[in-house]
């Protein structure tokens, strides 16, 4: 009764992990929410770290990723058309991704 009808098929996504533009996007966007003095110092040795990253059809993006500055973790989701920064810690990063992977075939 609950769930996709018989004839109704899923919707398509793409696994863009390896699509370095949109990852590029993606930080850039997250970057700009970060405050000077608060979330960093300097950006120079800023690494970004994404959980996952999927464009679905109907959806928009879906993706999980952080950025390491020299101050702090900041976590991000994309979901649709909206980014958000969240409250998560590493064992939290993880396992979400992890689980996402996980329920969409990729683990």
């Amino acid at each position: 009764m609950f769930g996709k009808k018989k004839n109704q098929e899923a919707p398509r996504k793409r696994n863009a992990i390896n699509d370095r533009e949109l990852k590029m996007q993606l930080a850039d966007t997250a970057l700009s929410m970060l405050e000077k003095g608060v979330d960093f110092d300097e950006l120079a040795n800023t690494q970004c770290t994404f959980g996952y990253l999927f464009e679905i059809e109907g959806h928009g993006l879906e993706a999980l990723y952080k950025l390491v500055t020299d101050k702090t973790t900041a976590y991000f989701a994309a979901q649709g058309d909206k980014l958000m920064r969240l409250d998560f810690n590493e064992e939290l990063f993880k396992t979400t991704a992890d689980g996402f992977l996980e329920l969409h075939g990729y683990k």
